[in-house]
């Protein structure tokens, strides 16, 4: 299941986590967002346990944007104990994605 981020959990789902934490800074107005979202999907379900998959909608949460200088959408950052540990910019595929994740 991908998760969705928000300024009320970010902190503890995405910052505090155990786990990895792969996240998709996207919009609805974006069309390569949309074609991530399957992909996201589909991750999720294999990575379920080792890691965590979620977006944050820019639009809405702009202030962790900003705070993090994105810049472009989709970017895909993945968080290591509460650390940017890669980011990439743009539709990437799951075995990318997935190797990003270092599982």
């Amino acid at each position: 299941m991908v998760k969705d981020f928000t300024t009320k959990n970010f902190e503890t789902d995405v910052l505090k986590s155990d786990l990895p934490v792969l996240v998709e800074f996207w919009a609805a107005w974006c069309g390569p967002c949309q074609k991530v979202a399957p992909i996201l999907e589909d991750l999720s379900k294999d990575v379920k346990g080792l890691a965590v998959v979620g977006k944050l909608n820019v639009d809405s949460e702009s202030e962790i944007a900003d705070d993090l200088d994105i810049m472009s959408i989709p970017t895909i950052v993945v968080f290591k104990e509460g650390k940017v540990h890669q980011s990439m910019i743009g539709v990437q595929s799951k075995e990318t994605l997935k190797k990003m994740l270092d599982l």
